[in-house]
């Protein structure tokens, strides 16, 4: 997937960079493989102290790519390659650093939970779109997010979609400094670094006593068996049709 997504180590850090600008950066089946293996090379790779993701292009990602998406769900395109990325964001040891620009739709949203320290461009906005889609949200965000900024604001995140701008993520909690743009990339890598150059065996175990692996690979689970019974549902079929007719959906006559 090199031309999907560039992977490259330098000075401990292995950068990750979605590289698809002319479709947001909308991630595949592929593309997950590939972080998910960048992820699981910085577990196994000495000399990689921290991991930073990053997005080619206006935005950081436009989510998940919806038709390769349907087809791997349907079976059409074998293994879910998201599944094993997520389990290695809980999982990672090493630092993990984000900068995001533009759009960071559903996943790219909700994997920002699992990053260590994240930096936005003034024109970043969180999206996290599950329920417009009739799913339910993903890697234990259900859990992460409450718990970051409180229950009234992930719900309203969730429930009604409603975008979080650069600004107001830093002031509630969600990451940790807004930058210009032009410096976003050189601040985030300028952090990894840093992070890189700390004792990794502090730095893991200050993680580790951060977070509760096994609740969230729990909750990771649950929301994973619903994830799949939404795809399946009367309502999930409706807002995929309204999406590819580009129209809005309507879920009036669809029973609860």
């Amino acid at each position: 997937m090199g031309e999907l997504v560039d992977v490259a180590l330098e000075g401990g850090v292995l950068t990750v960079t979605m590289a698809r600008p002319d479709k947001k950066n909308a991630i595949t089946n592929a593309m997950y493989g590939a972080m998910a293996d960048a992820l699981e090379r910085a577990e196994s790779d000495a000399a990689i102290r921290a991991v930073l993701f990053q997005g080619d292009g206006d935005s950081f990602t436009a989510g998940n790519d919806l038709a390769d998406f349907a087809a791997v769900s349907q079976g059409a395109r074998g293994e879910r390659h998201v599944t094993r990325f997520l389990a290695r964001l809980t999982a990672a040891t090493r630092p993990l650093v984000a900068a995001v620009q533009g759009n960071a739709v559903g996943i790219g949203t909700t994997m920002l939970l699992h990053c260590d320290l994240v930096y936005l461009a003034p024109n970043a906005r969180l999206i996290t779109p599950f329920v417009n889609l009739a799913l339910v949200p993903e890697a234990a965000s259900t859990y992460l997010l409450p718990q970051r900024v409180g229950y009234a604001r992930a719900y309203a995140m969730f429930a009604l979609g409603e975008p979080v701008e650069a600004e107001t993520a830093v002031t509630i909690g969600l990451a940790n400094a807004v930058v210009p743009l032009d410096d976003l990339r050189a601040k985030a890598k300028s952090a990894a670094e840093a992070l890189a150059k700390r004792p990794f065996g502090s730095l893991q175990h200050t993680k580790a006593l951060m977070r509760d692996t096994a609740r969230i690979s729990a909750q990771m689970a649950r929301e994973g068996e619903i994830f799949q019974e939404r795809l399946m549902s009367a309502e999930a079929r409706e807002a995929f049709a309204a999406f590819a007719e580009r129209r809005q959906p309507d879920f009036s006559k669809i029973a609860g």
